[in-house]
């Protein structure tokens, strides 16, 4: 176990960090079994579906663009919709390109795991080194056991029943917010994460799937440009 007196970039804080950013891969990629279902049944084939999370790959803009499919509006307006929560990402990719300092054909690779789970594995991290880790290895994980779990859930179609009986849709909220958790040390932090909640808690009923949690991203945003760096629990 690592402990308080290990050095930046020590093997047990390195082997802690490869195991921890695993298992948000192992949480996460396994809910694309509830992705390959629901796009299925959504009148996607199996190929589509298996497409949609090779190249999209990202998982909120992904049930978003099934979901407005399967509402029987038309494939633009479902790629409107899921290039609008996609947004979040370039955010993301603001945040992490002075952090993982990626060149040449890792910065084109990395840019396609620029996903929530990447990048809270990787901000909170203490060096260069260890934010690239982090990055990789929990970006890597989710990108290859999402998609071989889409392709699990498409092939099986309606024969899995509802994916939210195993509990899967559990899992990537759990995971994120056992990602968020240590982030929520000073009293601002869990006064914007409650606001935060409290809107997408208000938003739920009457917006469309996804909506919600663009709109407390954009309240955490927002708060993090108006507050001083000194008040947000040390933001680099």
């Amino acid at each position: 176990m690592q402990t308080p007196d290990s050095p930046p970039g020590s093997p047990p804080r390195r082997s802690a960090l490869v195991r921890d950013s695993w298992g948000v891969g192992i949480a996460t990629g396994v809910y694309g079994v509830s992705f390959g279902a629901i796009s299925v049944s959504a009148g996607l084939s199996v190929l589509q579906t298996c497409v949609l999370s090779l190249v999209m790959f990202t998982g909120a803009s992904q049930f978003a663009f099934v979901g407005v499919i399967a509402a029987g509006a038309s494939p633009w307006s479902g790629a409107m919709t899921a290039a609008l929560l996609g947004t979040r990402n370039t955010l993301y990719g603001l945040k992490l390109a002075p952090l993982l300092k990626l060149r040449g054909a890792q910065h084109w690779l990395g840019s396609h795991l620029v996903i929530d789970e990447s990048s809270a594995m990787s901000v909170t991290r203490r060096t260069t080194d260890e934010a690239r880790v982090g990055f990789w290895h929990t970006g890597g994980s989710v990108f290859l056991l999402w998609n071989l779990a889409t392709l699990v859930g498409a092939v099986a179609g309606n024969a899995i029943g509802d994916p939210r009986t195993y509990g899967l849709d559990a899992a990537v909220g759990a995971a994120f917010l056992a990602l968020l958790w240590p982030r929520l040390t000073s009293g601002g932090n869990r006064a914007v994460g409650l606001l935060a909640a409290g809107v997408a808690l208000a938003l739920a009923p009457f917006t469309a799937a996804g909506v919600p949690v663009l709109a407390a991203g954009g309240v955490a945003l927002l708060a993090g440009l108006l507050r001083p760096a000194d008040e947000t629990g040390g933001e680099r």
